[in-house]
Parts: structure tokens; C-alpha cells; sequence
């Protein structure tokens, strides 16, 4: 699941409208995913949803356009897992589009035990962050508690002695793109399209 809904308030606009390289930040992280063997891949989005289909290929993914976006990853974390209906699926993995330095190895290596009782989570400088691996058995546990900017965390919190830690830093920058810095650092670019968003 790849949550790409947010307004980017601190960057000025949407992050699923971002390019690195001429390429929408949203096509690397389903390239990502789709390399990482992920079979199925659900992209949330919601602030200017219209515009992000037109500029993005997201035929690989199954779209979910989460209309109450400006309430926080919550409600998009809960969108994306109601949209997971495959009895089929045991876990997800959870990215959030704002990382361009997220690696296939990583989400593979988070996602390499995808039972429905796991709870994991890549590590940075010991620090835990995405990707997330969600086992079906926590979704309605998490679906429940997911609240406006902090989505998963309370339920994280209140399960934190069942998460497995898995280091990240050696195959990946855990980076989330916050600032008009990071922006240029990582050379990302806002399209026109973006303008008066």
C-alpha cells in the first residue's frame, strides 16, 4: 500500500504530484514495490487526486481516492486497508510516497515474513519508520485507532512488545521529503501541472 494523499503543506503541494528525474515520485515507489515481489499494490491517494492520475501510469495499481485526505494518513490508512479485500492476503506493506530513497531490499526485507499476526519495522539510526509490515489480524485493530496525522502509531504504540525491528540503514535512506530542502537535496521537481494547487 503505497499512501500518496497528503497536501504537502510543508512543501508547498502534493506529494504524489513530486518527479525525480522527469518521473513521478509515485511510478518509482510502485516500481519499488513491484520489484520487492509485491503482488498486489494499492495507491491511496486524495489532494489532487484528478491531477496525479493524469500525470502518473498507475495501471499496475489497484487506485483508491481517499476524499477525506485532509484529515491525515488515518483515514487513508483505513481506505487502503478496506480496499485490500483478497481473503487471500495475509500482510501489508505500507509506504508512504515521500521517500525517494526507499530501496526494493528494503521492503523486501520488512515484508519477509508476511503472516497475519506480524507487526514489523524498518529501522533508521535505531529509529523506526517505513516501510511497515501490517498483518491482517492487526487491520481492524488498526483501522480502528488510526487517527489523523499519526495513522498506525497509537495501535503501534499500544502493540509495541509484538513489532519485530528490522535495520534498514544499510540498504536504504529513510528520508520522508518535508521540507523545500529536502526537495532540492533529493532533486525533485514540481511539475507545472502542480501550479495553484
Amino acid at each position: 500500500m503505497i499512501i500518496a494523499a497528503g497536501g504537502g503543506r510543508r512543501i508547498g503541494g502534493p506529494e504524489a504530484l513530486l518527479h525525480q528525474g522527469g518521473k513521478p515520485l509515485v511510478n518509482q515507489m510502485i516500481d519499488t514495490m513491484t520489484e520487492a515481489g509485491c503482488e498486489q499494490i494499492v495507491v491511496v491517494l486524495g489532494a489532487a487526486a484528478d491531477q496525479v492520475q493524469e500525470t502518473a501510469d498507475l495501471g499496475k495499481a489497484t487506485v483508491v481516492i481517499n476524499k477525506a485526505w485532509g484529515t491525515g494518513v488515518g483515514s487513508s490508512t483505513r481506505a487502503g486497508l478496506a480496499a485490500m479485500d483478497d481473503e487471500g492476503i495475509e500482510a501489508v506493506v505500507v509506504v508512504p510516497v515521500d521517500m525517494p530513497g526507499l530501496t526494493a531490499t528494503a521492503v523486501s526485507r520488512v515484508a519477509a515474513l508476511p503472516y497475519p499476526d506480524v507487526l514489523v519495522c524498518a529501522t533508521y539510526d535505531g529509529l523506526r519508520g517505513y516501510p511497515m509490515l501490517f498483518g491482517r489480524r492487526h487491520w481492524p485493530g488498526i483501522a480502528t485507532l488510526a487517527s489523523a496525522d499519526v495513522g498506525a502509531r497509537p495501535y503501534l504504540l499500544a502493540h509495541k512488545d509484538q513489532i519485530v525491528d528490522i535495520a534498514c540503514d544499510s540498504v536504504a535512506d529513510g528520508s520522508r521529503i518535508d521540507t523545500p530542502e529536502l526537495m532540492e537535496l533529493y532533486g525533485l521537481t514540481v511539475p507545472p501541472q502542480r501550479v495553484g494547487v
